[in-house]
């Protein structure tokens, strides 16, 4: 029998033990031995009942992460094969679920009779975002315990629910508080007596309502924004009418289909290199991070105010550090607001609204951060300014603070140097507005940056349900720096004779949550402009620059906060309306650069944005500002809206083939005096 499983007998009752840390994942071996145990506790005339639980954490796994792409061991029985016993099973079986139970873990929880669950645990079927339906039997079990409605939910979004609502839905039998095994004993014994049970492929299925599919297709195809794996759920969970063996054969023709595609590839792409961008390649993983429980926020802007609640949200205590107390007044009402919001939404309880406001501490006072374990500078963008907060900061806060600035483009080493003796805690911590909401973290490695300050940084990032990558030190790190190029083609374009909307729209229609010019208007274009204004004396004067974004900013159009930007914005719509007068300003702005303007393509236009965006991440990883091109990735699609079901920018290119990309880049090189092949994107070719 397989040493990653057990077999216990408590009484009448076998309890079959998963033991493949850390998840209990259906590893090579693994079911082979689940099996097993198994049939050894149908032929025991002693066994009443059988539980399956998994050891440890009490998970029980799906698919073996380590295996995707890999063959699996030529007669080695599968998670099917496992699925099948389990559901042929003539004694009562109980899957007893202590925590999360995800994908084909909670395959395996419905191919037993009953299913009990702690009341922290959660379950669901994410399988879509890795650009797969369920291949296990979920979208044919699913809709027989929750309906048809809650499992093409659930399976679609890829979205789990927790115990009280899976409780509520069918999926779970009984919500248990405590140890998880004595409640399992006591109700696998409980259905020892309850008579022959009945399998969930045995069950029946409700019909929907007419219409019902083509409805939630139309739906569904909307929200997918050209992804495949979501319609590709649905037909799954419509062939849950038929009978369970034949909705079973078209779930897994789907799904061999599914997995075979070039979506998929994307996806599972994404799922390790999100993995890989936290790990450190000069730095040893066993690195200690420092204990952080207090974190104070200096600046309570809308950045600061956003990096608190993010903050807040994930269990710190917070303090916010504003000098003036009218703009720290201002900073805790913004705050109170977002959580005053929350609870009027149904998204937080008044109890836990009050508990994150009584764990925030306003101060005015920078001698009150001596308790703080973390310190995340979040004030605008001035060097000066930074550097004496971090000389300041260096003084009061206690030895093994970490010292961080959200900075995103002042050379965060000039900044750690003003930390004189301190140097090896500074780092930056690179937030996305609204840092609340934003997924993506930049933890920028300062020169001097101690491994244990940089783990510890991560780890905070990751507690905060952030997506880490880090970044090396230069103008804009890994996501603007490469962003400013993308941005100024669109502007380029748009001087050549390209309106806004073609751009954005080319750009949309190829997969981008949003064009570069509503991107521009959202942000504020006043922000770009100061760091331009800033930055003047170190432009090329020989290379092009338009002045059109400078001159809407001279108007005052500032994008959607002044309902005038690239476009116009009627009040309370966020809706883009093309503006004649913009159009205007290209031209005027191209007859003084002496430029022709002319029809321009949309393939021309994701061309030259597009390549231009990877022949800089190429420039980008040749200098070692990011460690790996599948980190590139994982900020473009966390960060700045590339198409996730493309795998990043990189990935993306790689399928097309670098060189085709340094094709095209030479090309526009003729004619174009702004573009040169880097040397990365020559080197990769």
């Amino acid at each position: 029998m397989s040493d990653l499983t057990r077999l216990e007998q408590h009484g009448r009752i076998a309890v079959i033990v998963i033991e493949n840390p850390p998840v209990n994942a259906m590893s090579p071996g693994v079911p082979g031995g689940l099996i097993g145990h198994l049939r050894a506790a149908e032929a025991d005339d002693t066994v009443a009942a059988i539980v399956l639980m998994g050891g440890g954490r009490g998970l029980i796994g799906g698919a073996d992460i380590a295996m995707f792409g890999k063959p699996w061991p030529e007669g080695e029985p599968t998670l099917h094969t496992l699925i099948a016993a389990l559901d042929a099973c003539p004694k009562p079986t109980i899957a007893a679920l202590q925590a999360h139970t995800l994908g084909g873990g909670l395959e395996i929880a419905m191919s037993c009779h009953y299913r009990i669950l702690g009341e922290g645990g959660m379950v669901g079927q994410p399988e879509v975002n890795l650009g797969i339906p369920p291949g296990a039997g979920g979208t044919q079990r699913l809709p027989r315990l929750a309906g048809i409605a809650a499992a093409a939910d659930m399976i679609i979004s890829g979205k789990p629910v927790g115990a009280k609502k899976a409780l509520e839905l069918g999926i779970v039998d009984r919500v248990v508080s405590g140890e998880i095994l004595p409640a399992a004993l006591s109700f696998a014994d409980e259905m020892a007596q309850a008579g022959a049970p009945i399998p969930v492929s045995a069950r029946p299925v409700e019909a929907p309502p007419a219409g019902f599919f083509e409805t939630l297709r139309e739906q569904t195809a909307k929200r997918a924004k050209g992804m495949r794996a979501p319609l590709a759920c649905l037909d799954c969970v419509e062939a849950s009418l038929l009978p369970f063996p034949e909705g079973s054969k078209k779930e897994r023709e789907i799904f061999q289909a599914c997995v075979a595609s070039e979506e998929a590839a994307a996806l599972r792409h994404m799922f390790f290199a999100e993995r890989a961008a936290t790990k450190i390649a000069d730095i040893d993983p066993k690195t200690p991070s420092r204990t952080v429980k207090t974190v104070a926020v200096i600046g309570a802007g809308t950045m600061g105010g956003g990096i608190a609640i993010a903050l807040l949200d994930a269990g710190y205590q917070v303090m916010l550090l504003e000098r003036a107390q009218q703009a720290l007044d201002a900073g805790c009402a913004r705050i109170d607001k977002n959580y005053q919001d929350q609870v009027a939404k149904g998204r937080l309880k008044e109890a836990q609204r009050d508990a994150r406001l009584a764990a925030l501490k306003p101060v005015t006072d920078i001698e009150e951060l001596a308790a703080a374990d973390l310190v995340i500078e979040a004030v605008f963008e001035d060097l000066a300014v930074k550097r004496e907060i971090f000389a300041t900061l260096a003084r009061v806060t206690k030895p093994g603070t970490i010292l961080a600035t959200n900075t995103s483009y002042i050379d965060v080493n000039e900044i750690a140097t003003a930390a004189g003796d301190r140097v090896s805690d500074v780092l930056g911590m690179h937030f996305f507005s609204p840092a609340n909401i934003m997924k993506l973290l930049e933890i920028v490695r300062a020169e001097k940056a101690s491994p244990e300050a940089l783990t510890t940084a991560l780890a905070v990032g990751k507690k905060l349900g952030k997506t880490p990558v880090v970044a090396g030190v230069c103008d804009g790190f890994i996501g603007n720096r490469i962003y400013n190029v993308y941005r100024r083609e669109a502007i380029f374009l748009m001087e050549e004779g390209a309106s806004p909307m073609q751009v954005d729209r080319a750009l949309t229609n190829f997969g981008m949550a949003l064009g570069p010019f509503a991107v521009m208007d959202l942000a504020g274009l006043d922000i770009a402009w100061a760091q331009r204004k800033a930055t003047a004396h170190l432009r090329d004067p020989n290379k092009r620059y338009c002045t059109l974004p400078d001159r809407l900013c001279e108007m005052g159009r500032f994008g959607q906060k002044t309902g005038r930007g690239f476009y116009l914005y009627e009040a309370g719509n966020r809706k883009p309306v093309p503006d004649p007068n913009v159009e205007a300003l290209a031209e005027d702005t191209a007859k003084e650069s002496g430029i022709t303007r002319r029809e321009i393509t949309d393939q021309e236009i994701v061309e030259r944005c597009l390549y231009a965006l990877v022949n800089e991440s190429c420039a980008l990883l040749h200098e070692g500002i990011a460690q790996r091109a599948s980190d590139v990735d994982v900020v473009f699609c966390n960060g700045y809206g590339f198409p996730r079901q493309l795998g990043g920018p990189m990935f993306w290119a790689e399928r097309i083939g670098f060189d085709t990309v340094l094709a095209k880049v030479t090309e526009f090189s003729q004619t174009h005096d702004f573009w040169e092949p880097s040397v990365g994107l020559k080197k990769l070719v």
